[in-house]
């Protein structure tokens, strides 16, 4: 029986350090029928792809930064399934509300809010083959942590053994892919200005993970 034991305990620290010792806490979204039936809409109207169930096959990775100060804050906007009257830019395109795969926050705590393969809209052109990475901050008055960034490296590494990811981007990056296979936005005039999480959080970022040999967006491989 101890023996059974050590072994299992074993397997667990194994398991652990091959994932470089990263750790997820599960918070999910609300993900109900409506939400279920607004992210079906999207992907058919908007790029259309017909599915019986909003999966994504993940090729990109898309790190952001959430404007908003706290996590607990963050939770409670991507929460809802419809997206709030407010956001005048976006809610005309669908009325599916923004969220992500995971939000990262400032003590580099790891937040999962649906399944990694589960449709979230956080980029346009892209979200049928994106994970979302959202950090919670900005580039002004709460500038990304280096707890955020040590985060993110882990994030992306434990993405990269498990899906094909073939890109690493940031939020700001991705106009480069309106020529791209991978792009399928239909409306040419939808499109946001971003900038985040930050010219200089990305090129810290692919450092950390240059060993993984990710693509960066299009137009930087030239």
């Amino acid at each position: 029986m101890q023996k059974q034991l050590l072994f299992l305990i074993t397997l667990f620290y194994s398991f652990q350090l091959a994932h470089g010792q990263i750790k997820i806490v599960d918070k999910p979204v609300i993900f109900d029928e409506r939400r279920k039936e607004l992210s079906l809409e999207y992907m058919k109207t908007r790029y259309d792809i017909e599915k019986e169930t909003p999966t994504i096959d993940p090729k990109i990775i898309v790190v952001h930064y959430t404007v908003i100060p706290t996590f607990e804050k963050t939770f409670q906007v991507f929460d809802k399934s419809e997206i709030p009257q407010s956001r005048d830019q976006i809610k005309g395109a669908s009325q599916l509300n923004v969220s992500a795969q995971f939000v990262v926050d400032r003590d580099g705590t790891i937040y999962r809010l649906m399944p990694e393969t589960t449709f979230a809209r956080h980029v346009i052109g892209l979200n049928h083959c994106a994970i979302g990475i959202e950090n919670v901050g900005d580039g002004k008055d709460n500038p990304l942590t280096k707890a955020q960034l040590k985060a993110n490296a882990k994030l992306v590494k434990y993405l990269k053994e498990k899906y094909e990811i073939e890109y690493l981007i940031g939020h700001y990056e991705y106009k480069a892919f309106q020529n791209h296979p991978l792009w399928k936005e239909k409306d040419k005039n939808y499109r946001t200005v971003k900038d985040d999480p930050g010219k200089d959080f990305m090129k810290a970022l692919r450092k950390k993970v240059k060993k993984l040999d990710i693509n960066p967006a299009p137009e930087l491989t030239n």
